[in-house]
């Protein structure tokens, strides 16, 4: 078994998944554990599973290629990500690393103070945003997490930060309850942990926002409300 799996979705970033896979493979490399990365391509219409062939983790043994042949959703990836991992912890990072790798040392300091579960959130005290989103994003993502408290779950600043870092078995028990494929996947993700009672802690993290947003200005976000509330009807025998 690998000591961390670190799962990343792609859709289209043929532009930028070599820098992703190098930063990641010189940073773990460093490190005293084994480890692994997958990448599960979301039915790309470009060159992201040749340029994730072409990095020096495949060429190392320690890159994962899962295609999941149509485009299904980030919801989707993240979860056969996740069930094709063997860590003992697993990463769930987005594609632009917004959040730097580096980060990942301070979850796996409250892994090991244990906590079941740590988000990043760039809504905390100690959280650090180098590069903001347009001011029309970030009024999307505040009243997102609005709605979210509203009705699904208190308890959470920032449930969509693309940065997350759980226990391996747990992780691999929430993926087994998943259903939303869209962007509201992080909401369920939690949703499921609260619902288990699991220790979930939110740090504040260094976050630069990346122009390439997968997000649909009008689609996205109402694809996103929608499914909040399935979330608890879905998950209402796990209460």
């Amino acid at each position: 078994m690998k000591y961390i799996s670190v799962v990343i979705p792609a859709y289209n970033e043929e532009n930028r998944i070599s820098k992703t896979l190098y930063g990641i493979h010189d940073y773990l490399k460093t490190k005293d554990y084994d480890y692994e990365v997958i990448v599960v391509d979301d039915g790309s219409l470009d060159g992201t599973v040749l340029k994730a062939q072409e990095s020096s983790l495949f060429k190392a043994g320690k890159l994962k290629i899962i295609k999941n042949g149509v485009n299904a959703g980030k919801g989707r990836a993240v979860k056969n990500g996740i069930l094709n991992s063997s860590g003992e912890l697993v990463l769930f990072s987005d594609a632009d690393l917004s959040t730097p790798i580096r980060e990942v040392d301070k979850f796996i300091e409250y892994i090991n103070s244990g906590s079941d579960m740590v988000i990043g959130s760039r809504s905390v005290l100690n959280s650090s945003v180098i590069v903001h989103q347009p001011w029309y994003r970030e009024l999307m993502g505040k009243t997102f997490n609005l709605f979210v408290k509203l009705f699904v779950m208190w308890g959470f600043n920032d449930t969509q930060c693309g940065f997350k870092l759980f226990r391996g078995d747990l992780a691999r028990e929430i993926a087994r309850h998943m259903r939303i494929d869209g962007f509201a996947f992080d909401v369920e993700m939690l949703y499921i942990a609260k619902a288990k009672k699991y220790n979930v802690k939110e740090c504040g993290v260094t976050w630069e926002n990346s122009p390439e947003s997968k997000v649909k200005l009008f689609h996205g976000p109402v694809s996103m409300f929608f499914d909040l509330f399935k979330i608890k009807i879905i998950h209402a025998s796990l209460k």
